[in-house]
Parts: C-alpha cells; sequence; structure tokens
C-alpha cells in the first residue's frame, strides 16, 4: 500500500536502482505469497546485501512485529504528550484527542449499555484507533500495514477473544457462563437439545476470531495488491522509453483505501463490543436474579 514507489530512490543511476527494486520487490512478493510493495526494510535488506546472519535479515524476519510496534509507540507519545500538556482550554491536538475519545465513547456505551459500556471503552477505543493507525501505515512510503498479516490480525482476535470470556466469566460466575453456553435452557425440550446446543455454541465462539482476524486480512492484503498492482501497470506504460517512474494509475485507489481502512478498524471494533454485549448479562437476567 505504499504511496511512493520502490523504484523512486534518489540515486545516479536510475536504472540500476529500477531493477534493484524490482527484484527486491519480485522477493518480496514470493516470500509473503502476494504482490505487494516492499517496505523500507525488505528493500534495505535487498540493496544492502548483507549476510544471513546479519542485522537486516533478522529485522526483514520480524517486521511485521516491528511495524506494529512503531505504531504502538507512535500511539504512546501522543497519549503521553496530550496528557501532560492538557489545559483548560485545549490546543488542536487535545482538541482532536479529546473530539475523538468522545465520539468512541458515545459509540461503544450504545452498543455495549450505559452499565458496562464505559469499563470497556478503553479498550474498544485504543483498539479502533490501533488497527485504523496499523492500516494507514502501509499508505505511507516506505511503511507497512501490520494488519496485512495474518499472524497480525489473529493475535487481535485472540485478544479480543480471551477478554470477551474473561469478562464474562467474571460478571456471570462459571456456572451462568456455561449455562449461557447451553443455550440458557428454561423447559425439557431446551434441556434436551442441550447436547446439541453446546457444541454449536462453543464452535460459534471459537469461530468469532477466526472471522475477526480473516476479515481484517483479507481486506487490507486486497487493498495491497490492488495498489501493488496499478503500481506495476503504471511503470509499464512509461517501460518502452526506459523511465524509472511509471504514470500514477494507483491513486484513485489511495482514496479507496482510507476509506476501506476505516471501514474495517470500525468493524473489527464494532463486532468486538457486540461480542462484549451479547455476552454480559442482561438488564432482564439481573431483573430475574434479584
Amino acid at each position: 500500500m505504499n504511496l511512493m514507489p520502490y523504484w523512486m530512490v534518489l540515486t545516479t543511476d536510475g536504472g540500476h536502482v529500477a531493477d534493484t527494486a524490482h527484484a527486491a520487490a519480485a522477493e518480496h512478493g514470493a516470500q509473503s505469497g502476494v504482490p505487494t510493495l516492499p517496505n523500507a526494510i525488505t528493500l534495505l535488506n535487498d540493496l544492502l546485501h548483507h549476510p544471513e546472519t546479519g542485522l537486516m535479515p533478522f529485522l526483514h524476519h520480524f517486521e511485521v512485529i516491528i511495524y506494529a510496534f512503531l505504531v504502538l509507540a507512535f500511539l504512546c507519545v501522543v497519549a503521553i504528550r496530550v496528557y501532560k500538556k492538557r489545559t483548560l482550554i485545549p490546543g488542536r491536538l487535545q482538541a482532536l484527542v479529546e473530539m475523538l475519545v468522545d465520539g468512541l465513547s458515545t459509540f461503544f456505551i450504545g452498543i455495549v449499555g450505559e452499565k458496562y459500556g464505559p469499563r470497556y471503552v478503553p479498550f474498544l477505543g485504543t483498539l479502533f484507533i490501533y488497527i485504523l493507525l496499523m492500516n494507514f501505515a502501509g499508505l505511507i512510503p516506505f511503511l507497512h500495514s501490520a494488519t496485512s498479516n495474518l499472524n497480525t490480525t489473529a493475535a487481535l482476535a485472540i485478544c479480543v477473544f480471551v477478554h470477551v470470556q474473561g469478562s464474562a466469566i467474571r460478571h456471570l460466575g462459571i456456572g451462568k457462563w456455561f449455562f449461557h453456553l447451553m443455550g440458557e435452557p428454561r423447559d425439557v425440550i431446551s434441556w434436551v437439545l442441550v447436547p446439541l446446543n453446546l457444541p454449536v455454541h462453543v464452535i460459534g465462539e471459537l469461530a468469532k476470531p477466526f472471522s475477526l482476524a480473516l476479515r481484517l486480512f483479507g481486506n487490507i492484503t486486497g487493498e495491497d495488491v490492488l495498489i501493488a498492482a496499478f503500481v506495476g501497470l503504471g511503470v509499464l506504460t512509461l517501460g518502452f522509453i526506459g523511465s524509472p517512474v511509471g504514470l500514477p494509475l494507483h491513486l484513485p485507489f489511495i482514496f479507496l483505501a482510507l476509506l476501506t481502512s476505516t471501514i474495517q478498524a470500525l468493524v473489527f471494533s464494532l463486532l468486538a463490543a457486540v461480542y462484549f454485549a451479547l455476552m454480559l448479562p442482561h438488564e432482564h437476567q439481573e431483573e430475574e436474579d434479584h
């Protein structure tokens, strides 16, 4: 999803850089299984020709984790800066953060509920912002979207799954949590159907993080492939004159990627909020308990 084509590195030998970058892109695509533009770590690893035991191969191997932690570090820096320099009359950055926090708080409380919503707003809001910034990172030249890797999306989905189930056990108790998985049988027929409902509900709970991970991974990877394909097509259109720079045929898809990246971050966090709402005690259940 990188905006700047990798062959636009400044050098006196444009043709050599184009060939080297094309080779880097081919190798990067072969390793990841899809044709995508190489990021800074991948490009440096191919250009510097370090030995297999050098630093660059190590960084290249863990580049997804590195870019994920870069986004996390950026979030921490912004949060600490806003907190330490907060004022009664907010500046632009503080006003932006406050507006974002207030909007996300209202949104997620409306889904989870007034009673339990405020408790889970920090987790759900951070989840949305973190995924959104990781999605957008691929639109910055020579950076990489960590969410285009299934390991990242699976880790996020597992965090949601563990938090949801742990919260349900804490609020409901082991007995009521297991009773919920059985389908909350109330009569003879529903109790007879427990051997069928229990595995169905368990499979459904396990399928939730799986679907979250695959949905986010598939959409962000699709953006990467689409943009890389049109970048390559733009290069081919001017390849007959030996130009190292192609036509910007991918620019319309950058705006599409901004929209879809936002939607995917919203869908992931929205479904996570829905999972909390489904597992936490409802008002009518609490009235029955009393």
